[in-house]
């Protein structure tokens, strides 16, 4: 009895053994099951949204509509007419259409359309300077093409390359685990391989031969503007030769002319011959057609500048002012011209001036007499003439000043007091600005002295002493801090006994005078007789 106890202990601590050793084993396979699947969902996720897997995925989609459409009208034959199912299988059918004719361009093949080498057009005349921004662009647009096919071409071996991984970890996993899903999976990526493959050689070969019509197009284009920059290039020797020997003329002729209206004459003369044979030179070599008109008069525009000079150079004040940031709209100028002066806000900037509002400023009050008026300030005037920038980089204030001669007995020092208190007291919020302002305007130029704040000096002048106080004032309304500053330093010296203030002044000596007597007269007389 002890020995069939013994028996049935050993039986049962080997069929556990087993157990434990099968179990272990399955473990490991579902471990590399999940491993293998991992790499295979990678796998999917690249390929997620590329261009070739979406378009042969909608092939598929496509076979299988049409499949279900073939499948449900043959279907339909044998259902009784008036059933509810041949209607619903009706209303099926009619959306299986629809979405067929959505999927129509997958009929033959999912790839025709990438596949379709782009068409190269013939490439365009360059016979004039104006064709070589059609060559230019002709020529971008044609390597632009190729390079992106030959992109389509390098993305659909990508494709390959990720789909061969995934055909060997489809065949581990079935060796792992055969299943029928499993089974169903690697033929469909053996056939996705397998149309892509094809489509890749196909692909290929249509590249070699579009490749070598776009390379030849290139190469057209590329001689027409190589020939076009020579005969540009003969044109401007011309031009140039005609302008030295223009010059040379009226150096010649300014030599040996000593009458300026003759020279005026043969100068006006000169320049008229100068101008018709560039017309001439240009002309010839490029009035082909009459279509190319537009070229000549793109030459003849030179001539033009120089008739309509003043024009020319305020559109290019223009650019100046566009492009050089010194003057903007709402900027605060003073614009001096002939002995005339204006001070305004810019409030237009077009191709030819400037357009200022005249506001009340100082140079109102000294020298106009005048304000709101609307002046036109030409573009040009930034090459000959002052214009000074009140507001230039952001700046909203600048340096004002105020002048009080006081007698040469007053108390100069206690006025110079008196006058720095009011300046500083009535100025403090400018003078703030105006440090934030000059820190950042260091930064874009070189300032020596950035000091900002208040300043009053003492001069010796014919009719006292005068005391100049300075101080930082708004840009835009310097009139009424300087009528404030102007009143309260008034009131403060007029309540000072010791301070007075000068004025010009003359002095007049009367005396009565003295009638001359009769008898010196009537002897003046007898003595002229």
């Amino acid at each position: 009895m002890k020995f069939l106890v013994v028996l049935f202990s050993i039986f049962v601590f080997a069929c556990a053994e087993d157990n434990s050793t099968i179990s272990v084993q399955d473990s490991e396979i579902s471990l590399k099951i999940t491993e293998v699947q991992k790499q295979i969902d990678a796998i999917d996720g690249l390929l997620k949204g590329n261009a070739w897997i979406t378009r042969y995925a909608n092939y598929n989609t496509y076979q299988k509509l049409l499949s279900e459409l073939e499948e449900g009208e043959a279907a339909i034959k044998k259902m009784d007419k008036n059933s509810r199912k041949t209607s619903d299988t009706a209303k099926r059918i009619e959306t299986l259409k629809e979405q067929v004719n959505l999927l129509k361009e997958y009929e033959k093949t999912p790839f025709s359309a990438m596949l379709a080498a782009p068409e190269v057009e013939n490439p365009p005349r360059i016979i004039n300077p104006i064709a070589l921004i059609s060559g230019f662009s002709y020529i971008k647009k044609v390597k632009t093409n190729k390079d992106e096919y030959s992109r389509h071409i390098l993305e659909l071996d990508m494709v390959l390359s990720r789909l061969d991984e995934k055909e060997k970890l489809l065949v581990a996993m079935l060796d792992l685990d055969n299943s029928e899903e499993n089974r169903n999976l690697l033929y469909s990526t053996r056939q996705e391989i397998s149309e892509l493959s094809a489509a890749k050689q196909i692909a290929q070969t249509t590249f070699s031969v579009y490749g070598k019509r776009a390379d030849e197009a290139i190469s057209i284009a590329t001689n027409d503007i190589k020939a076009q920059f020579f005969s540009m290039l003969n044109i401007t020797i011309w031009l140039i030769a005609t302008i030295i020997l223009s010059f040379l003329a009226k150096f010649i002729a300014k030599r040996t002319i000593t009458d300026n209206e003759r020279f005026y004459t043969v100068n006006k003369f000169l320049n008229f011959l100068n101008v018709t044979l560039i017309i001439l030179i240009l002309l010839f070599a490029y009035i082909e057609n009459v279509t190319y008109i537009v070229t000549v008069l793109g030459f003849a525009s030179a001539g033009i500048a120089i008739a309509m000079k003043d024009m020319f150079m305020s559109m290019l004040g223009w650019m100046v002012i566009m492009f050089g940031g010194s003057i903007h709209v709402g900027d605060r100028i003073r614009v001096l011209h002939n002995g005339s002066e204006f001070t305004g806000d810019i409030i237009d900037i077009s191709l030819l001036r400037m357009t200022v509002f005249e506001d009340v400023t100082y140079t109102t009050y000294k020298v106009n007499r005048r304000a709101g008026r609307i002046v036109f300030i030409p573009n040009n005037y930034i090459f000959t003439d002052l214009i000074a920038n009140y507001s230039h980089y952001g700046m909203k204030t600048v340096w004002d000043g105020i002048d009080i001669v006081l007698s040469f007995d007053s108390n100069h020092k206690k006025a110079v007091y008196i006058a720095k208190s009011i300046v500083r007291k009535y100025s403090k919020g400018y003078t703030d600005i105006a440090k934030r302002q000059m820190t950042k305007l260091r930064s874009q130029y070189s300032i020596k002295n950035p000091n900002v704040e208040p300043k009053v000096f003492t001069f010796f002048e014919p009719y006292g002493v005068n005391i100049s106080s300075w101080y930082m004032t708004n840009s835009y309304a310097a009139l009424a801090l300087r009528s404030t500053i102007s009143a309260e330093i008034i009131d403060a010296f007029n309540k000072e006994d010791d301070i007075k203030i000068a004025y010009p002044t003359q002095t007049m000596y009367l005396s009565k005078k003295q009638d001359p007597s009769p008898h010196s007269e009537l002897e003046n007389e007898s003595s002229w007789i």
